[in-house]
């Protein structure tokens, strides 16, 4: 592992998120919040001092990072997550927040879970939007927007695009990465920008349109709304955000190849879509008849919110009956589509556990039998299956731990069961009193906030640069 690389990468990163940093200052100004320019100027300060002064330490023969490694690309991307959750709490530090509840609120955002310790939102509009912001940021990746727009990152954006968004196969749709990362881009803006114009004509205020379309379309579920899109009293913008919250929960390659083929039949063609939406389906009428057959449409909102870890609520859940919430706990497990803003398992995943264990069936009845392993009628290659099968039970394992510890610490199962999956799972909410969709974690033991950051940062890079990170060889240091 080259330290200058590391440099080099970490540099460019910092700069550039200072720079972001700036914009919640806009809103400042809009809404005449002069007090809260001075959080978010520090904060920009800050980041690209620190940027600058790791790039001095690069030697001026290193101007890009054409040939980074694997091993370094994973490094990286899971360093700039946490510097970036650093920085995007120093924010938060100006509103009276304790270092570990802004720390704990701010990778909530960038990992898009959605978890809060906020007790009251009595706080200007620029902290509301830098909520929202940081979560649609993280919805497909700082790395991935970088690799997008930056030259620098131009080549090497392929080890990094890969090591930020991990998923079952190395799915790119367009010769070159940067393009790929535009193209995805592209698709998540535009259909940022189409919720927060239909919010609008719904009768949502626009700066709770933006702030709620940037929170979906990310699938990270902070509103500026107490009681979160209950609050707004809408049966149209429950349906709204409930469209938007299952599209952002499907995979954006395949909306691409939609839009550039104007052809929507293909989503159903993709087995993974089509599974991802039957479950939906099944999961909300489970939850109907659990209910006496009342509420589909909150039934079906709360499925959706969960399954691609969105975390919004139109209902407070934690008031329906106990089958209710046993089935919107086996959601938290299910997860979203590869290549979406969700977070979870994956889909894509279970498919291939599951059709791993029937193909190990039919080879104890067919010892001689050759049998592969297929989605779309495309072979999964053993290496990637074992790879898959190994990812899944390290993340139940990580689940058990700290499902284990939590409950401990915080003397009650329900929390710690919920809170390890809804942190691991970047989901939010639990289905506990305490942390339910209209309670907070601030009561949580200090412990605890510090066990659900880490595993909002595991989850969201989805267990792999970690589990690297593990590795003796993975630090030897170079020059």
């Amino acid at each position: 592992m080259r330290l200058n690389y590391l440099a080099y990468a970490l540099g460019l990163t910092l700069i550039y998120i200072g720079l972001v940093i700036l914009i919640p200052v806009i809103v400042a100004l809009v809404y005449g919040e002069l007090g809260s320019i001075l959080p978010f100027l520090t904060a920009s300060v800050i980041s690209m001092l620190l940027g600058a002064g790791l790039r001095k330490t690069v030697p001026d023969t290193l101007e890009n990072l054409n040939d980074i490694k694997k091993a370094e690309a994973l490094f990286t991307v899971a360093l700039s997550w946490i510097i970036f959750g650093l920085v995007a709490a120093i924010p938060y530090l100006f509103y009276g927040l304790s270092p570990i509840n802004a720390l704990f609120e701010s990778i909530s955002g960038i990992t898009t879970t959605g978890a809060t310790i906020l007790t009251h939102y009595d706080y200007p509009h620029a902290f509301f939007f830098w909520r929202s912001f940081t979560q649609w940021l993280g919805g497909l990746g700082i790395i991935v927007l970088f690799i997008a727009i930056l030259p620098q990152f131009a080549v090497a954006g392929r080890q990094m695009f890969f090591a930020e968004a991990p998923g079952p196969t190395e799915d790119k749709f367009t010769p070159r990465i940067r393009n790929t990362a535009s193209a995805l881009w592209k698709i998540y803006a535009g259909l940022t920008i189409l919720e927060i114009i239909l919010l609008v004509f719904a009768g949502m205020p626009a700066f709770d349109a933006v702030c709620n379309s940037l929170s979906t379309l990310s699938a990270g579920g902070f509103s500026p709304h107490a009681e979160s899109i209950m609050g707004y009293h809408s049966n149209h913008i429950t349906w709204i955000v409930l469209i938007f919250m299952f599209l952002a929960g499907a995979s954006f390659n395949l909306q691409y190849k939609v839009v550039a083929q104007k052809n929507p039949l293909l989503l159903f063609k993709n087995e993974e879509f089509r599974t991802y939406f039957l479950l939906v389906i099944l999961m909300a009428v489970l939850i109907t008849a659990s209910l006496h057959f009342h509420n589909f449409t909150d039934a079906l909102f709360q499925v959706i919110s969960i399954t691609t870890s969105s975390g919004f609520a139109s209902v407070d859940f934690e008031k329906w009956d106990y089958t209710s919430k046993l089935i919107l706990f086996i959601v938290m497990f299910m997860g979203s589509c590869a290549s979406s803003a969700g977070g979870g398992v994956k889909i894509a995943r279970w498919l291939v556990v599951f059709k791993s264990m029937k193909s190990e069936l039919v080879r104890i009845l067919h010892p001689n039998a050759i049998v592969n392993i297929k989605i779309d009628n495309k072979t999964i290659v053993p290496e990637v299956a074992r790879q898959i099968i190994v990812f899944v039970f390290f993340y139940i394992l990580i689940f058990a731990v700290t499902a284990v510890i939590m409950s401990i610490l915080e003397q009650n199962t329900a929390v710690g069961l919920t809170g390890a999956i809804s942190s691991l799972g970047n989901i939010g909410p639990g289905v506990a009193v305490s942390t339910g969709p209209m309670g907070n974690f601030d009561s949580m033991h200090t412990a605890s906030k510090f066990i659900f950051i880490v595993n909002m940062l595991v989850g969201r890079l989805e267990l792999i640069p970690f589990l690297v990170l593990l590795q003796r060889d993975f630090w030897t240091l170079k020059d």
